[in-house]
This record gives structure tokens, sequence and C-alpha cells, in this order.
């Protein structure tokens, strides 16, 4: 999808002196005045450490429970993460991997550039995974293209040492190999180097690979790997695709020191995709069969799983419109298939793929489905289906099963839409659903497979990002990372100008409720406030929430504007309905929904209704470009970053879940697009984009300034050599912003 690019974004609990935290909603307690708080620069902002203080990545627990282990950035290099490990009995912690000392500063590939491009990882050094071995005796390390293996000791060992790179390493579920794909094709190794490594597929090359997930699955199905082990380590299923009827987009990667030129197959709307197909085999690559994926070789490969018997493969089947999904029960000795259920979308409306849900030993499944209107979970058994969670709200993700008790885990905003939550409900009492969490936060689970306990992760308002372990209940048993806002904390000199967000309401035309956040400056009575207007406004995003947020909303506001932002009818949390309003029809209700924004904040009596700017970046951008065009006069100037102008050039799966086929709906694109309406643009506009973005290539904004040009319509623009969808995070992009609205709102 196109991406969000936004303002926003131990040790046991019985050794830790107590600090006492502001409530949620309220500005943090300030330590510091603001007569003598520091004040917010940009450079402070982009660099060492993190401002919301130290947050660990990818965290897990043993297998038997005794340690929690993470990604954690170097305090002096944010973006480079070692792997660390936290005794649960003791709070002792300790650093397991040191990626300066261990890794080899190899070049990535450009295969692993771009997976972790689709991962939002792409600025990440060091470690960015790793996987348990199923014994808790060691931990594959991935690092700089090869593959390492740690012991608990503190010992490394090195078990690959390939030029090329690999890709999308695990450790089976018994333990007996890692594997790896290399050159296009997957290979097998005994784990512990006890063996050399096996091909196991041999015809990956040219436009044919074995074992990844191709190009639209990582960007927009949230697949990033494109095999699976059987849990008893004695078959494997692989993914085959071939490229070779997607199209080829020239993409050039415009440096300062010059241009590399790829040939990126990329399956625009309305073209081509991939051609898949998915085998099972043996460990060692015999006794290969294809799975019968049905006679439309047209589709999506979804989600591949195993029963918890290995006994059989569950396969996803989606259709291209995106309007069907069959869960296919496939036999792994011959490949044959049926389909066990299929979920439908309504007239006017997608499916929406999720991970929410969990094959059970009893031969049941949980699963997530919007098929009253609103995410919930259901049980599926004997070819029953029974509602598990019910309302207008959402369940957002499952978290975990403990299947001996019969109890579910999951997160959902049952309690408003601007807060998330962990809950658990019985499969024997559907409905009677238990909060587990604190009111006032939004937060995020991951629990261990038995489902024993809760790894929580929340912030607020007033409360960056804090990690702890809980028990099923829900409650405290240690401090991963409290975070808390003391001297030392990378925040806590800023605190004194640290000012409070407020979150409100309003009506859309339709009289749907739209929810807002604003933080404003210390008012002065009689002065009016220029506004920064931020939106993002696509699909499957929500941006206001309690949740804590990027401080550089805290900058915008040292410079004297106030900031502000909503979530339009579009987005996600909020039901199928309110989604729905966007098929078949970008840039139309999200645009009227910004317009009734604006008319709302310029009636605030310290707003001056002249001065309002908006920003948005990648579908945000996208947004500056349609609201400058629908509505000219309203907004004093607009800045625009990375967006998409014309939707034919974005990809199949995306673009179509919403679109339809631009061959078959050329009338709905037309009006979605941004280039044929430059020209109605009056207000000062800003483009910006990164000459090497291969999510939103760049040919979406020259495509439009051509327009602009041709049209004879002032503009100013701003390329960034090198740099890819990521670009607004610099300091130099952001000077640039501030040096344009200053100029155009006479600041």
């Amino acid at each position: 999808m196109p991406r969000t690019w936004l303002l926003a974004g131990v040790m046991l609990a019985a050794l830790v002196t107590p600090v006492m935290a502001a409530e949620p909603g309220t500005a943090p307690v300030a330590a510091v005045s603001a007569d003598t708080a520091a004040k917010l620069s940009l450079e402070r902002l982009f660099s060492s450490p993190d401002l919301a203080g130290a947050q660990p990545r990818v965290l897990k627990l043993s297998p038997d429970g005794t340690l929690l282990t993470s990604l954690r950035p170097r305090p002096d290099e944010k973006d480079r993460l070692d792997l660390w490990a936290l005794d649960t009995r003791t709070g002792e912690e300790r650093m397991l991997v040191d990626s300066r000392k261990v890794g080899s500063g190899a070049e990535l590939s450009e295969a692993e550039k771009m997976q972790r491009e689709r991962a939002r990882i792409g600025g990440s050094k060091g470690i960015v995974s790793y996987g348990w071995a199923p014994d808790g005796k060691s931990i594959l390390v991935p690092l700089d293209g090869d593959l390492y293996l740690a012991t608990l000791d503190g010992q490394v060992s090195r078990l690959t040492n390939i030029p090329d790179g690999v890709l999308n390493p695990v450790v089976s579920p018994k333990g007996g190999f890692v594997s790896f794909v290399r050159g296009q094709n997957l290979y097998v190794q005994p784990l512990g180097g006890k063996g050399e490594a096996r091909q196991v597929t041999t015809t990956g090359a040219g436009t044919v690979h074995w074992g990844e997930a191709e190009f639209v699955a990582q960007e927009e199905m949230h697949r990033t790997t494109g095999y699976w082990w059987s849990p008893t380590d004695a078959r494997v299923a692989v993914e085959r695709f071939d490229e070779a009827p997607v199209g080829i987009v020239t993409r050039a990667a415009i440096g300062a020191d010059g241009t590399k030129v790829y040939n990126q197959r990329y399956p625009a709307a309305g073209t081509p995709n991939v051609l898949v197909e998915l085998y099972v085999m043996n460990a060692d690559g015999t006794g290969q069969v294809k799975v019968d994926l049905g006679s439309n070789p047209d589709i999506y490969l979804a989600r591949v799983d195993w029963t918890p018997d290995g006994k059989t493969l569950l396969v996803q089947r989606e259709s291209r419109d995106q309007k069907s999904l069959d869960m296919l029960k496939v036999d792994p000795a011959t490949g044959r298939s049926s389909v066990l259920f299929t979920e439908k979308s309504g007239e006017r409306s997608w499916i929406n793929l999720s991970d929410a849900y969990r094959s059970m030993r009893d031969g049941s499944l949980i699963w997530r489905s919007e098929r009253d209107g609103y995410g919930h979970l259901y049980r599926f058994a004997d070819g029953k289906w029974t509602q598990l969670t019910k309302g207008e709200w959402a369940v957002e993700d499952l978290n975990g099963v403990d299947e001996a008790k019969g109890r579910i885990f999951f997160t959902g905003n049952k309690d408003g839409a601007l807060e998330q939550h962990l809950y658990s409900v019985d499969i024997q009492r559907p409905n009677v659903i238990t909060r587990l969490t604190e009111p006032g936060w939004w937060n995020m689970g991951k629990m261990d497979k038995a489902a024993s306990r809760i790894i929580v992760t929340r912030s607020s308002p007033t409360q960056p990002p804090q990690t702890y372990l809980a028990d099923t209940s829900g409650k405290r048993i240690a401090w991963v990372n409290e975070n808390a806002f003391v001297p030392g904390h990378p925040y806590y000199p800023y605190l004194g100008n640290h000012q409070a967000r407020t979150f409100g309401s309003f009506k859309a035309a339709d009289g749907t409720t739209l929810w807002y956040e604003m933080i404003t400056p210390v008012l002065e009575p009689g002065r009016k406030y220029p506004v920064f207007f931020e939106h993002y406004g696509g699909p499957s995003s929500q941006q206001v929430t309690r949740a804590w947020q990027n401080p550089l909303a805290q900058y915008v506001v040292s410079r004297g504007y106030i900031y502000f932002r909503i979530d339009n009818r579009g987005s996600t949390h909020r039901g199928k309905a309110f989604e729905d309003h966007i098929y078949r029809a970008m840039g139309g209700v999200e645009v009227e929904d910004q317009l009734t924004a604006a008319t709302w904040v310029k009636a605030q009596p310290f707003v001056d209704p002249a001065k309002i700017a908006i920003y948005g970046w990648s579908y945000g951008g996208y947004m500056t470009l349609k609201m400058l065009e629908a509505n000219p006069g309203v907004y004093a100037a607009g800045i625009s970053g990375a967006p998409v102008t014309k939707w034919e050039l974005y990809d199949t799966h995306y673009t179509e879940r919403y679109m339809g086929d631009p061959k078959k709906d050329a009338a709905a694109y037309v009006r979605s697009d941004a280039i044929d309406d430059a020209a109605k643009i009056r207000d000062p506009l800003l483009l910006i984009h990164g000459m090497a973005d291969d999510n939103v290539v760049l040919d979406n904004s020259t495509a439009f300034a051509a327009k602009m040009q041709a049209e004879n319509v002032p503009f100013e623009m701003m390329f960034y050599p090198g740099k890819t969808h990521s670009a607004g995070k610099s300091v130099h992009v952001w000077t640039t912003i501030f040096d344009f609205l200053d100029e155009k709102l006479g600041k």
C-alpha cells in the first residue's frame, strides 16, 4: 500500500523504583518548566537516540519461557539493532549478539534491500530478525546477508558465507533444519552446521522464483515468505512463481553520484500478475506434488498453513477481484484440494485479508470475518459457524489461543474508536468478553505458543511506548521497558514545552461521526493561529488514536502552528460501511470529509481561517493534490509528498481492491486520478519525491509536474536523489517544508 509517512507513529517490577506517570489524555508531568526546557530542533528530531526512548522490537519468549529476547537500538545509532535477552526470573539482561562485532558489514543484496523496503525497515541496520531453535538452546540470527547461530552463553558461529546473501531464513518447527532462499531456490541445511546445505528446488532462475513471496504479496497482502514447514519437519510447502507475464518498468534510481537503472517487474493495475503455483515436497526436495489451486490461474495465493497434526495443508485462495476468498483443504500426499468454506464480500465492497485465525488440534478453526459488517471472531467446527465476538466494533488481531482452557486472546477497539485493548473470551461463552488492559491506552500484544503469558506494548498521548510481561489476566509480572520520563530519558529535557493533545468529533455530511486530534500552542487571548493540517486519508490506516505521537508534531506547534488531523470515511477500524465509501471512488469522500474538517477548524475563534496549510505523504500526498484541485481558495498552501497521481501506475492488489479493473472501470479511474485536473490548482503547492522510490515510482510526480508545466500553473518542486519512499525522514525535507510555509503564509 502507499505508505504512511506521518508525524505520528529492565527489570522485574519489584526491582524498579515506582515512577508516577501522567494520566492518559493529559499532558506529561512537566518536571522541567517551560522557561528552562530545551527547545526541539529538526536536527535533534532526526538524530540519536530516539526521543521516544529505546524501543525493543521483535519480542519473543524462549521455548521454556525463561528468557524474553528482543532487538534493541544502540544509544549512539538508533537505526542499528542488536539482540538482547531478559531473564524473566531475575530481571537480569544482557546483549546476546553485538551486530557491529559479529557482522561482516557486507552490502545487502538488492533482493534483501527490496524485502526490507516492503517490510518498512529499509533504514534499519544490524539484526532485523531472528528465530529461536525449538529446544531453546540457540537462536538463528541473519546478519549482513549471512546466517549465524548464537548460543545462550554468548558464543556465535557462522553458518553460511554466501556472497549473494540469503533470504527468508527460518529454523524448522522440530529444529532439524535451517532453511533459506538463495539464487531464487530453496535450500535446507541441518541445524548447527552438521551438514552442507542442500538445494531442494533447482529451476529457480530468470523469471522463476521458489520460496519467495512475490512483490504484491509482500507489499499489499502482508505475506512475507514463500515456503511453510510442516509441524513434523517431514514436508515443506513451497511457492513457485513466474514473473514472465508481468510488465517491466524501467526504474531509474537517481542518486547524487549517478543513476542506476533497474528493469523491475511491476504489476500495474489491470495488467498480468505473476503465475503462482504451490508444491509440497519432502525435506530433501524429493516427492514433489503440485497443489490443485483450481482451473483459474489468475488468483492470489493469500495464506498457507498446516494443521497442527501436519496431515492437512490449509490454503487461502483469493479471487483477482478480491470479492471472494476460498479456504482450501489440501491432502499433502497428493495435492488434491477441496473448498472448506468461502468468504464473500458485499456487492460494493471487498475482502480484507487477515492473520487473525488459528487452526486447532481438535480440527476446528478460529477465524476472523467481516461478514456482519465488523471484524469479529468465529469458530468453524464440523461445517458450522459460531460467532464468538459481536458488536459495532472490530477485532484487529488474534494474539493467542489456550486450547486446554478454551480461551482466546485478541486485540480490538470494543472500548472506543481511539483506543485498542487486549481482551479474552471463552469458546464456550461467546460474547462474554473481558478487557485485560488499562483504559486510556493503545495496546498491542504477543503471546507464547501456549498462550500462558502476554507481552504487552502500550502507549498513550502522554507516555511513549512501554513494554511489560503480563499473566493471562493482564496483571503485570515484569517491566521489559518501562521507559519512564525521568532524568536521562531522551525526551525529558523537552517536557516543559510539550503541549497536550485534545480529541473530539464532528459530523460528516451524511451524519457519520469523524474523530479529530488537535495540538495548540499556549493560546494568547485575541490571537489567531495558522493551522498545519495533516492528512493521510487512505484505506487500511487509522491516524487519530490515543497512542504516543512522534514529537515532530510538537516541533510544528513550537513554530506557532496549530496541529490538526482527522480520520475520514474510508479509513479502517470503524466497520465495513465506514470503509466502503471509497469503493470505486478514491479521492471523493475523503476530500469531502477533509473539507468539512477545514470548515470546522476555520470556525474556531483562535484559528486564522486564511492560513490553513495542508500536508500529506504517499496517499496523503495524493490527497493534497485532490484537495487543492477540488477546493481552490480553501487552503493557503499544500505540500504533497510522494503522491500517487495516476492509479493505473500503482500495483494490482492494492488498486484493484478499491478501484476495480481499469479496463472495466475506466470512468472510476478518470475521476480518481490527479493529473487531468491539475490546472484547477490555484493555491501554492510544494511537490516532493524520492528519486529512487520503488513503491510510488517517480513517474507519478514527473507526469504531474509535466501537466502543471503544460498548463502553465506555477508550483515548487524538490526531488531527492537516491532517496526511496521514506525520503520524508530528513532535516532537509522539513526545512524545505517550513521555508515554503513561512513564505506562503507570511510567517
